[in-house]
């Protein structure tokens, strides 16, 4: 038995971990006294590690946030009771890397393009930014304010490296969903092409979302619509029936790239394959499952439920309904056993999706509460996380402003937090998306986009 100190009280602790740094397995005593700073200090001497690297600690599935001491006060565990604290490799602060300019209103942002940011504009407009910040490509796909902006993954090609040609697809207040061919294979001369527009809904549209070979939308008309990704000969909807077509003649030519509508080639219209019905109130969210083959997706609503779809059939297989929580985002942790939903009482809650409840309301599993509505959750691809600290963090952003980070064994408060737009006159305004790949959280809103840098400590 290691003893670390005789004149003070202390505890039998074993410390476990995942990470490459294992201590030997031997009890150690420790002061009750001593918090993070200290424990981590011990097991860089203990190791005798070239570099030191900072280490966070969990004590029967919560993060040490004080000192042991007043953790076995509040939990009564008793002075000769051993511990088992598990530590792993504590997150950088976060760094802010640049900002990517916008003249409106930014609602929805994506990283997993490897080497570029995506961005939907309140102005209708889709971009395309490089890590150099430098802007690519403007696509005005939309003829209203763009709310959602996602890549299609190719089945031949998945998201490992930039691909040179890739589908993107758009969901917008014009009431359409679109899908925009872009190709990079000259960086000077990058070519755009809408090709089809998707027609189903009659309110303005929340949310697309893609597998290689389906696409989902959700609507504030309390729909979700299924789709494939072939493009139509024909248009699949008749002109005139249109959803979105409302927006005026004049406003379809400037989309489809002419000043004549029917001499240019104008996207394709889309009919949906399936029609969702379940939801009672405005949808706000819809992702695919996280297995292969998409079988699953997943909703989340105004009526304050949490939905379970089986794509194939187009059916509700489960409902997770919550107490006065109208959800406004939602992200699927990487396991994907669990749902992440933002809502409007100022919370994020996390549901298990593997538990069928048959009360009136689902209890969650873990609450996490923030001082302002959080708008936006992002949970970073298992993909570019190796790391099993990885599988429990989520990023969240909120109307104050603040992006949290957040642990999911330790729930009390956030792990990180930094102020989007801080240095600016921009500081305050709402954040509106956040997402989340390769140690890099984009952020977007009303002060338009910043990255930040947002990895763990050194290996």
């Amino acid at each position: 038995m290691a003893s670390t100190s005789t004149s003070e009280t202390t505890h039998p602790v074993v410390f476990t971990t995942q990470t490459p740094y294992p201590l030997p397995s031997q009890k150690f005593m420790i002061p009750a006294s001593w918090k993070r700073y200290q424990l981590s200090q011990l097991v860089n001497k203990a190791l005798s590690l070239p570099k030191p690297i900072p280490f966070e600690f969990l004590v029967r599935g919560e993060i040490l946030r004080g000192t042991l001491a007043e953790w076995c006060a509040e939990k009564g565990v008793g002075e000769e009771e051993t511990l088992e604290i598990e530590y792993f490799e504590s997150v950088m602060p976060p760094q802010r890397m640049s900002s990517l300019p916008h003249e409106d209103w930014v609602s929805s942002i994506s990283c997993q393009l490897p080497g570029y940011f995506l961005t939907a504009s309140y102005d209708g407009a889709l971009r395309i930014f490089d890590y150099s910040q430098k802007l690519v490509q403007t696509i005005p796909a939309h003829t209203a304010p763009a709310t959602s902006i996602c890549v299609v993954p190719s089945s031949s090609a998945p998201l490992t490296s930039t691909p040179e040609s890739f589908l993107l697809a758009s969901a917008s207040h014009d009431l359409t969903a679109r899908l925009t061919r872009v190709d990079l294979s000259s960086p000077e001369q990058p070519r755009v092409e809408t090709l089809a527009s998707l027609h189903l809904h009659t309110a303005p549209v929340s949310s697309v979302a893609a597998s290689s070979t389906h696409i989902l939308t959700s609507s504030w008309d309390g729909l979700i619509g299924l789709w494939d990704t072939a493009i139509p000969e024909n248009d699949e909807v008749p002109h005139d029936e249109a959803a979105g077509d409302g927006q005026g003649r004049k406003k379809r030519r400037k989309v489809a790239g002419g000043e004549d509508g029917e001499s240019v080639a104008r996207p394709k219209r889309k009919a949906p394959i399936a029609v969702l019905k379940s939801h009672t109130a405005r949808v706000s969210r819809v992702v695919f499952g996280r297995e292969a083959d998409a079988k699953n997706a997943y909703s989340c609503g105004m009526d304050s439920t949490v939905r379970t779809w089986d794509v194939e059939n187009g059916v509700c297989t489960s409902t997770i309904t919550a107490a006065n929580k109208p959800f406004l985002d939602l992200a699927l942790t990487q396991s994907g056993n669990s749902a992440l939903a933002a809502s409007t009482d100022r919370t994020v809650c996390q549901y298990d999706l593997r538990v069928a409840s048959s009360s009136a309301t689902t209890p969650s599993v873990a609450s996490l509460s923030h001082p302002a509505t959080p708008s936006s959750v992002a949970v970073p691809p298992s993909s570019s996380s190796p790391s099993t600290a990885a599988e429990h963090q989520l990023v969240t952003g909120a109307y104050d402003g603040v992006v949290r980070l957040w642990d999911l064994r330790s729930t009390k408060g956030a792990v990180a937090s930094f102020k989007a737009w801080d240095a600016r006159e921009s500081s305050g305004r709402k954040v509106l998306s956040v997402d989340w790949a390769r140690g890099l959280v984009g952020v977007a809103g009303e002060g338009g986009v910043e990255v930040w840098k947002l990895g763990e400590g050194d290996r």
